[in-house]
């Protein structure tokens, strides 16, 4: 029996070890996915803490006391979204009714243009009312899984502000846990990976938040200028999906050029598509350099892939959490990279 070449059995090895991570990372996921009501506050809770820790530490050196911060903190954190969603809720309704006149306005031009299909087309949007008549029992007899459904919603949000609390307060007690529990002489490596990995998703927080909310003031203030209907609705719109990289961006901009179109012509919006293809650039080339110049920066391929991933094992809800899980995970492997680099001595960076 003649042993095989070498490159084959290198090659079978890193097969094996391929085959090994990606059986791990399936069970992973399907653990995560069966076990969803607990994993997602966790999930939610690590996000809340990388986006409300810089408050919490200013209130520590302040000589408050921790549970104290803590709990002040939480309270902030509720006050704020509640009134942000508050807002958000009450722009949407209030321009709902503007953006669905202006898309019905659309659809009475097309009858006009078009003729027959057109016609067909007004005729639907005339007969909505009497359509949604009709499916009222099948929706009614949704209504008791749809209260299950906002119940676990609501139980998930109140364990993960919980959690927030607990998180902020003994940070310092996981880290000391984590090194308890770390195998030999690696604690060390094991808290360098967490706090790379942790300050990688606090950064991609903070900084997605304040550029989110750059991109909804100048969308609204050119939507306010050009005479766009539900012009808040919409700002509220790209604040929201700017959470979701890329895609969360397109969508939002293409609602407010089609209901520019709906509303105002095709020279406005033309208009509207140049203001929101104008904060887009800026946002590439200057916000996102500038304000994330410090924190795991990926390809947009990397992105994409990600929140391909994300959609397909949690909806909607994996999409936003996909791309500060694969912050953290890069954060980590430039961890494990600059010390795997790094000298005998220990001092990365530094040669005799």
């Amino acid at each position: 029996m003649f042993p095989l070449p070498e490159p084959v059995r290198r090659l079978a090895a890193w097969c094996a070890v391929l085959l090994l991570v990606a059986g791990v990372g399936w069970v992973g996921v399907r653990l995560c996915g069966e076990l969803r009501t607990a994993v997602t506050p966790v999930l939610l809770a690590l996000l809340g803490t990388a986006l409300l820790g810089p408050l919490y530490r200013w209130l520590v050196r302040a000589g408050v006391q921790a549970s104290l911060a803590a709990g002040l903190t939480c309270a902030a954190v509720v006050a704020v979204v509640g009134g942000a969603v508050y807002i958000v809720v009450t722009a949407l309704v209030d321009s709902g009714a503007q953006i669905l006149a202006a898309l019905r306005d659309a659809a009475k031009g097309v009858a006009r243009h078009f003729g027959a299909a057109g016609t067909g087309l007004d005729d639907l949007t005339a007969k909505v009312p009497e359509l949604l008549r009709r499916f009222g029992g099948t929706a009614a007899s949704n209504v008791v899984s749809g209260v299950g459904v906002v119940a676990e919603s609501i139980a998930m949000a109140v364990l993960a502000l919980l959690l927030v609390f607990f998180f902020l307060r003994d940070s310092h007690r996981a880290l000391a846990a984590l090194r308890a529990l770390a195998p030999g002489d690696s604690a060390d490596t094991l808290e360098a990976i967490a706090r790379r990995a942790f300050a990688a998703v606090e950064g991609f927080m903070r900084g997605t938040t304040l550029i989110a909310l750059i991109d909804a003031l100048c969308i609204t203030v050119g939507l306010l200028i050009l005479g766009v209907p539900g012009a808040l609705g919409l700002g509220a719109l790209v604040f929201v999906g700017a959470y979701i990289p890329y895609l969360g961006a397109f969508l939002s901009g293409a609602v407010a050029v089609l209901v520019a179109l709906a509303d105002r012509g095709l020279v406005i919006a033309l208009w509207t598509l140049g203001v929101v293809l104008a904060v887009q650039v800026l946002e590439g080339h200057v916000l996102q350099p500038v304000i994330q110049s410090r924190t795991v920066r990926m390809h947009p391929a990397v992105v994409l892939v990600a929140l391909t991933a994300g959609a397909s094992v949690a909806g909607i809800l994996g999409m936003l959490l996909a791309v500060p899980v694969t912050a953290a995970a890069f954060g980590a492997g430039a961890e494990l990279r600059n010390r795997s680099q790094a000298p005998p001595d220990g001092h990365p960076g530094q040669h005799g």
